[in-house]
């Protein structure tokens, strides 16, 4: 969270180049949006268990990252074939996902622009993936790709789980569940959908090629710089959250 934070604000003032992040989590880590209240958490489950617990810079409910491949894309407003609109860069970049999906073999959709109208306040404990908002992708009205956005200066920030896998004790105990019977039925997996989990290789290439297809631009590997570790050490400490 820091990292994309802290590249967030380099791009936005031009000391970084617009960047497509694909990674992973380890140990699993619950983020809580930006204003949720820390009660949606189960901190002792989530210490019992070696569950980081960390806030978001983009809003919406509680999320386990475990089993999935996040995503993160920071860029300007306007480039490459990103819409001006904040909006509509959403719904641009939410096309990319859904490109990849079809792409590796799962039919799914958007949700329309206007479901985040009957979404429940972001300061709930509704976990995130029982509650799909605006142009997410779904399979058969369940969630399989999660996603938020920040602009800051005229950039960008989305990021998003897609899920690979689910572990149900993990999923529901870090959230204070007793089982996850009132959040399975609103989700879906890779494994699920397709029978099996593909190569890591395999969907990180199908996303960045599709990405690459819908924004009109390309992407090559590269490392941080030590300026942007820097500035992310610095804000590291102010995304954990702590029990009180």
């Amino acid at each position: 969270m820091a990292r994309d934070v802290a590249l967030l604000e380099m791009v936005a003032h031009e000391t970084s180049a617009p960047v497509l992040r694909l990674y992973g989590w380890s140990p699993p880590c619950l983020s809580l949006g930006k204003h949720q209240d820390i009660a949606a958490a189960d901190f002792k489950f989530c210490h019992a268990h070696n569950i980081d617990v960390v806030r978001r810079p983009t809003g919406g409910r509680a999320v386990l990252h475990h089993l999935e491949l996040t995503y993160s894309l920071i860029a300007p407003l306007g480039y490459g074939a990103i819409p001006k609109s904040v909006r509509k860069a959403y719904v641009a970049l939410c096309e990319g996902l859904l490109q990849a999906c079809g792409n590796l073999g799962i039919e799914a959709r958007m949700t329309a622009d206007d479901a985040n109208l009957s979404l429940p306040g972001p300061k709930t404990n509704v976990p995130c993936f029982k509650a799909p908002a605006g142009g997410e992708i779904m399979v058969s009205g369940r969630k399989l790709i999660g996603s938020a956005m920040r602009a800051r200066a005229g950039t960008i920030l989305q990021h998003g789980s897609i899920l690979l896998d689910w572990n149900g004790t993990l999923q529901a105990g870090s959230m204070g569940l007793e089982s996850d019977a009132t959040l399975r039925p609103f989700v879906t997996t890779f494994k699920e959908q397709l029978g099996f989990i593909p190569a890591r290789s395999d969907i990180e290439n199908t996303f960045v090629s599709a990405f690459a297809d819908r924004l009109e631009t390309s992407f090559e590997g590269s490392a941080m710089t030590a300026h942007e570790l820097a500035s992310e050490s610095e804000l590291a400490e102010t995304f954990t959250v702590q029990s009180v």
